[in-house]
């Protein structure tokens, strides 16, 4: 584990990898987003894969109108109150993005896979959705133990990369994250695991006897920078709340292409923009 700068962070995502980032209400690394829309609007290629972990929201519809984005599967894609994902949406209408239609149980059950190391799990509330009509991955069987009853089975789902936000970090590089166990699965499940945080300690969080339940190991976190408000516009437990009329105004300009590249130009390239928020 290291400590680097945030657009060192972001140079360590290669450009076809499969990437996993939590909603707008559950620490979105959206300070991370920008610096990776920095470097493709920089000429960096990147076709990532996105995953949603369970849905979507500002990190993920920004990284889409910037072109970095080549696929996604999630659950959903919008801006919650401020209504839907306009990139997102723009690029589905286009043909220019693939989306995996998913349902957030099998999200986590996936990746919940991944973290156990098992090749698969059985889940059951998708039995009756078109869902399965669609997604050939995703196998229907009898249940071994109970003939006659049927079960899906998902695969499990491994990202390359798991970025994600989180309010502390100690010197030994372990992550606190509260009472956000979905990203706890998300670095179990990863290759490697990508941070932003808002604060680093010094005191062990391993060693707190309040602070390590919500602790993530330094054995799963490959990279750490220090991004105050990281999550902006979106909140964090504890921390700030979500800045509505940010994503009123982000949803309000990205409508049109024309809107959006007056959006990056405000708040995201060049780099400005971390002092806005």
């Amino acid at each position: 584990m290291r400590f680097v700068d945030l657009d060192a962070l972001a140079g360590m995502v290669p450009p076809d990898a499969v990437v996993a980032i939590p909603p707008d209400n559950s620490a979105t690394p959206s300070s991370l987003a920008r610096a990776l829309a920095r470097a493709r609007l920089s000429g960096a290629g990147y076709a990532i894969s996105l995953i949603g972990v369970p849905v979507s929201g500002y990190a993920t519809d920004l990284l889409i109108g910037t072109g970095c984005v080549a696929e996604i599967q999630s659950s959903a894609v919008s801006l919650d109150e401020a209504g839907s994902a306009p990139c997102f949406t723009r690029a589905v209408k286009a043909g220019t993005l693939r989306m995996r239609d998913a349902t957030c149980p099998a999200m986590h059950a996936m990746l919940e896979a991944a973290a156990k190391g098992i090749p698969f799990i059985p889940i059951r509330g998708i039995l009756g959705s078109d869902l399965l009509a669609h997604r050939t991955d995703w196998k229907v069987i009898e249940n071994p133990f109970q003939p006659g009853d049927p079960i899906v089975l998902l695969p499990a789902l491994a990202p390359d990369i798991a970025l994600f936000h989180a309010a502390l970090a100690d010197q030994e590089g372990n992550v606190w994250v509260g009472r956000h166990r979905e990203l706890a699965v998300m670095a179990h499940a990863a290759r490697r695991s990508l941070v932003t945080v808002e604060r680093i300690v010094e005191r062990s969080l391993i060693e707190d006897e309040l602070l390590a339940p919500g602790t993530i190991s330094a054995a799963y976190i490959e990279a750490i920078a220090l991004a105050e408000h990281g999550a902006w516009p979106g909140g964090l437990t504890d921390e700030y709340p979500d800045d509505e009329a940010h994503l009123a105004e982000y949803a309000a300009l990205a409508r049109t292409e024309e809107g959006f590249r007056a959006y990056l130009a405000r708040y995201v390239y060049p780099a400005p923009a971390e002092a806005a928020e």
